[in-house]
C-alpha cells in the first residue's frame, strides 16, 4: 500500500492484501487490484473490495475471507463493496500476471479493454509463449475466462478475458 500512514493501517493492508482469490487461488485479492484501499476508522480496520463483475459468484466468499484476514490480524474489521468505478483488467499487477501466467492462465491482453471481451485478439500460450493460439469457448472455468488451445505446443489453456 503506497503511503500507509501508520504501522497500523501498513498491517492491516498486508492482511487483506494477502487473501488469495477462491476462483484463482495463484493470485492475491491485491494482485487483481480488487482491494481498493484499508483505512482504519474508528478502531476498526475498513477494506473496500471491488468485485471484478457485478455477478462474480465469488463476491461475498472474497469479502468474507478479507474481513477474517482482519479479525486474524487483531482488528475489527468491515468490508465495503466498491462499485464505481467498475473493475478492469487493467487493474491486475504485473506481478499478478506474472503469477497467472506461471498458474497456466494467459493473463489478459494489457490495455485490451472492454473491446475484447467478445472480440479476436492475440492470446499467447502461458506455457511456451506461441502466440498461434485459437479459442475453444467464450467461457472457460470460470465466467471471466475463455478456453483456448495453443497450435504450437498444442496444451489447451484459459485465457483471463479483458473487462
Amino acid at each position: 500500500m503506497a503511503g500507509a500512514a501508520t504501522p497500523e493501517q501498513a498491517r492491516a493492508w498486508e492482511a487483506a492484501a494477502a487473501v488469495p482469490d477462491p476462483e484463482v487461488p495463484c493470485v492475491t485479492v491485491a494482485d487483481l487490484g480488487i482491494l481498493r484501499w484499508v483505512r482504519l476508522e474508528d478502531g476498526a480496520a475498513v477494506a473496500g473490495v471491488t468485485p471484478t463483475y457485478s455477478g462474480c459468484p465469488a463476491t461475498l466468499a472474497i469479502e468474507f475471507a478479507v474481513e477474517q484476514a482482519l479479525r486474524d490480524a487483531g482488528f475489527e474489521a468491515r468490508v465495503e463493496r466498491v462499485m464505481s468505478p467498475p473493475w478492469t483488467t487493467d487493474w491486475i499487477t504485473e506481478e499478478g500476471r506474472e503469477k497467472l501466467r506461471d498458474y497456466g492462465i494467459a493473463p489478459p491482453v494489457e490495455g485490451g479493454g472492454k473491446a475484447t471481451l467478445f472480440g479476436s485478439v492475440s492470446v499467447a500460450c502461458p506455457r511456451c509463449g506461441a502466440t498461434e493460439t485459437e479459442r475453444l469457448s467464450e467461457f472457460g472455468s470460470t465466467p471471466c475466462k475463455a478456453h483456448y488451445r495453443c497450435r504450437a505446443c498444442a496444451e489447451p489453456f484459459d485465457y483471463f478475458k479483458c473487462l
